[in-house]
C-alpha cells in the first residue's frame, strides 16, 4: 500500500501524496458516519478518493512485489480482517501458538501484524484465521478486534524467543503456546495460502445488506487440530497485572465537582481550626497545633490529588491544529509549517474544552493575515515556508500558551488610523505601542479590506479575549513589524483553588493570588511622583510605577492608611506590567477556594471572585492584570 512503501522508505513523503491520505481519511469517516446515520454512502466520492489513491501508488515503480517479502502483511477488506501465509517448511522443529486477543487490544496501542512479523523474522511462519468472533456488521466497532489466530512457526527457536515477542500483550489476550509435533508439520500449505490469493485490495466495500455474505469464509480445521492434537499447553497468565495497572476510567464531570467542592470546605474548616488554634492557650495547644498542621498537610495532598483528576494535557486541543494548518495552507498557496512545543503541559479538563474556539481563531489569523505569500517572503529575505509555532508551558502558577508567527508583524500607524476612521479613538489620542496593540480587541475592530472564509468571518478578537477572559485568563500581544507577532494567553492551572496572600484594607480583606507578588515596601516622600493626567506613581530603583489605592478603588471608608508613607505598597506583576498596591496590611498565605463572582452577581472590573475566611466572612480575590489596567486609566 502507498504507507507501507513511505514506512519501507520506498516513496518519498510528498505533498500531494499528504493530501491525497488525508482526503481518504476524512472520507472513511463521512462513511462510517453515513452507516451510523443509516444513510446511502456516497460511492462516487469513494471512487473519487480510490482513483486518486491508484494514481499515487502507480506512479511509483512497482518492480518490487509485496508477495514476496518475508514477512506477514495484513491487508484491509470490507470485514477488516488479515491473513497472509509464509511457505512452511519441512523443519520437523518448530511451535504452534493459539493467540486470542482481548476485545480491546488494537486500544492499547498493540498491533499483531508487527508480533507476526518479528515471529516471521525467527522462523517459517504460516498463519490461520478464525473469523467466528466478528459481529455483524451494525454491531461492529472498527477499533475492536475480534480475531483469532492459529501460527504454525517452524525453525530452530527457543520459548524464549517466542514468549518476549508477546510479553507486551500477555495481559490483552489469550495465548497457548506448544513444541510442534511430527504431526502437525503435515498441514498442507495450501489451506492457507488460499486465503491470501482469495483477498483483494480492489474489493470494493460491502454494502450494508450483503455484508456477512461477502466475508470470507476460512477453514477452522486447521486450527482445530492444533488445538485437539496437543497436551496440555504453556499457559501465560496475567503474572503482572497488579505491576501494570495503568488504566484509566471515564468519571462524570459532575461527580468531579462535587469531590472538589467537598475539599474546597474542608480547606475551609482547616483555616477556621488554624484561627482557633492561634488563639487557644491551654495545656493542650502544641498537641492542637500538631494536629492541625496534619490536618493541613493531608488537606493539601487531597486536594492536589483531586485536582490532578481534572488535569488533561494540551495536546487534546493541540491536536487539531497540525490538520486546520496543512488544509488552510493549501487553500491559500501559502508554506507554512506548524511547530508545537509542550503538548504534555496539563491544565484543567474545563479550560481545555474552552480553549479550542479561541486558539483556532487565533491560528486563523496568522495563517491568512501573518504569514506572507511565498514570494513576498523571497523578496523581504525570508526563507519561503513560513513558521507558526503553538506553545504551552507553566509559569508562576500560571499556564501560557504563545501563538507566534514570523509573518510581517503588525503595523501600529495603521491599526492607529484604522480605530480613528471607526472612531475608537480620538486622533489626538497619545497611545503606548502596547495600548495600540490593544486596540485590535475593541469591538468592531478590523484592519480587513474584506471578509474571507478562513480568518475574517465576523467574530473579532474581542470576542476571544472576552472567551478568555471568561476562563479567568488574560491575552496580550507582542509585535515587531516584519519580523512577526506572539499573542500570549494567560491562565490559571486550575478554577477551583489558589494560593493567595490575604491583605488588610480597612475592615475589609482581599486576596493578591500569590503568583502575582513581586514584593511589598514602605515608601516615603521622595520615592512619589506626581503625573498630569496619570495619577500617582512612585520610584522603585530605576523605574516609575503606578499606585493603586485600593480604598478608594473599592470605596473603603474604613481605611486606616490615608497617606502613602502610612501604608504599604505590594508590588504586583500583571502580565508584564507592574504596578502598587497601597493597602494597610499583610495577614499572612493561605489557600483559598475560589467562588465565581460573575455566576452569583456580576462581574466587576479587579476582581477575578471570591472566597469565604475561616472566620465566615468574604474577602474578594484580585484579578491583578485588571488592576494594572485600572492603574493605567
Amino acid at each position: 500500500t502507498l504507507l507501507d512503501e513511505m514506512r519501507d522508505g520506498r516513496r518519498q513523503v510528498t505533498q500531494p501524496a499528504v493530501d491525497v491520505l488525508l482526503g481518504s481519511v476524512d472520507c472513511l469517516k463521512e462513511m462510517l458516519t453515513a452507516i451510523q446515520d443509516e444513510q446511502d454512502v456516497d460511492k462516487a466520492d469513494v471512487a473519487e478518493y480510490q482513483k486518486a489513491l491508484e494514481a499515487e501508488l502507480n506512479g511509483a515503480n512497482e518492480s518490487e512485489a509485496s508477495s514476496q517479502d518475508d514477512e506477514v502483511v495484513v491487508k484491509q477488506v470490507t470485514s477488516e480482517v488479515v491473513a497472509e501465509t509464509v511457505p512452511q517448511s519441512n523443519a520437523i522443529s518448530g511451535w504452534n501458538i493459539a493467540f486470542s486477543p482481548h476485545t480491546h487490544l488494537l486500544k492499547t496501542g498493540n498491533d499483531p501484524v508487527r508480533m507476526f512479523r518479528e515471529l516471521a523474522a525467527l522462523g517459517e511462519l504460516t498463519t490461520t484465521v478464525d473469523f467466528q468472533g466478528v459481529p455483524d456488521f451494525h454491531d461492529l466497532d472498527p477499533e475492536d478486534c475480534h480475531l483469532s489466530w492459529g501460527l504454525h512457526v517452524a525453525g530452530n527457536i527457543s520459548e524464549t524467543d517466542i514468549n518476549e515477542i508477546f510479553d507486551w500483550v500477555e495481559d490483552e489476550c489469550d495465548l497457548a503456546i506448544q513444541p510442534l509435533s511430527p504431526q502437525i508439520n503435515d498441514v498442507e500449505p495450501q489451506n492457507h495460502s488460499s486465503v491470501a490469493n482469495d483477498i483483494s485490495t480492489d474489493e470494493k466495500p460491502a454494502s450494508k445488506a450483503n455484508t456477512r455474505s461477502e466475508q470470507i469464509d476460512v477453514p477452522k480445521a486447521t486450527v482445530e487440530n492444533l488445538v485437539e492434537k496437543t497436551p496440555s499447553p504453556v499457559t501465560k497468565t496475567a503474572k503482572k497485572a497488579a505491576a501494570k495497572t495503568s488504566s484509566s476510567i471515564r468519571v462524570d464531570t459532575g461527580k468531579i465537582d462535587t469531590l472538589i467542592n467537598m475539599v474546597g470546605e474542608l480547606v475551609i474548616t482547616q483555616s477556621m481550626l488554624s484561627l482557633v488554634g492561634e488563639h487557644f492557650e491551654l495545656n493542650k495547644l502544641d498537641q492542637l497545633k500538631n494536629g492541625l498542621s496534619q490536618l493541613e498537610r493531608h488537606t493539601r495532598e487531597l486536594q492536589e490529588s483531586v485536582m490532578n483528576i481534572r488535569m488533561l494535557p494540551i495536546s487534546f486541543v493541540f491536536s487539531r491544529f497540525p490538520r486546520l494548518v496543512h488544509d488552510l495552507s493549501t487553500k491559500l498557496d501559502k508554506k507554512i509549517e506548524l511547530v508545537m512545543v509542550g503538548e504534555n503541559t496539563e491544565v484543567d479538563k474545563t479550560v481545555v474544552e474552552l480553549l479550542s474556539d479561541p486558539l483556532v481563531h487565533l491560528i486563523r489569523n496568522s495563517l491568512d493575515h501573518g504569514i506572507e505569500m511565498p514570494a513576498d517572503r523571497l523578496a523581504a529575505g525570508k526563507p519561503e515556508m513560513g513558521t507558526i509555532t503553538l506553545e504551552a508551558y507553566h509559569r508562576g502558577g500560571q499556564i501560557v500558551i504563545e501563538v507566534r508567527d514570523d509573518g510581517k508583524g503588525l503595523n501600529k500607524d495603521i491599526l492607529r488610523t484604522k480605530a480613528i476612521e471607526k472612531g475608537l479613538i480620538e486622533e489626538s489620542t497619545v497611545l503606548t505601542d502596547k495600548q495600540i496593540y490593544e486596540l485590535i480587541f475593541m469591538a468592531g475592530f478590523s484592519t480587513a479590506e474584506q471578509l474571507t472564509d478562513v480568518s475574517g468571518r465576523g467574530v473579532g478578537m474581542d470576542v476571544v479575549r472576552r472567551n478568555i477572559q471568561s476562563l479567568g485568563g488574560n491575552i496580550e500581544i507582542i509585535s515587531e513589524l516584519g519580523k512577526g507577532t506572539t499573542i500570549a494567553i494567560h491562565l490559571p492551572l486550575t478554577l477551583a483553588i489558589l494560593d493567595g496572600q490575604s491583605i488588610a484594607v480597612g475592615d475589609e480583606r482581599f486576596i493578591i493570588p500569590l503568583g502575582s507578588i513581586v514584593e511589598s515596601i514602605n515608601i516615603n516622600k521622595d520615592m512619589i511622583n506626581r503625573v498630569a493626567g496619570k495619577g500617582e506613581t512612585f520610584r522603585l530603583r530605576d523605574e516609575y510605577l503606578p499606585i493603586v489605592r485600593m480604598h478608594e478603588i473599592f470605596d473603603v471608608k474604613t481605611a486606616k492608611a490615608t497617606k502613602l508613607t502610612e501604608g504599604l505598597v505590594v508590588v504586583v506583576d500583571g502580565q508584564g506590567m507592574r504596578c502598587g498596591l497601597f493597602i494597610d496590611d499583610l495577614l499572612g498565605q493561605q489557600q483559598v477556594v475560589i467562588k465565581s463572582l460573575e455566576a452569583n452577581y456580576r462581574k466587576v472590573e479587579g476582581v477575578s471572585g471570591a472566597t469565604i475566611l475561616g472566620d465566615g466572612s468574604v474577602a474578594l480575590i484580585l484579578d491583578i492584570p485588571g488592576l494594572v489596567r485600572l492603574s493605567n486609566q
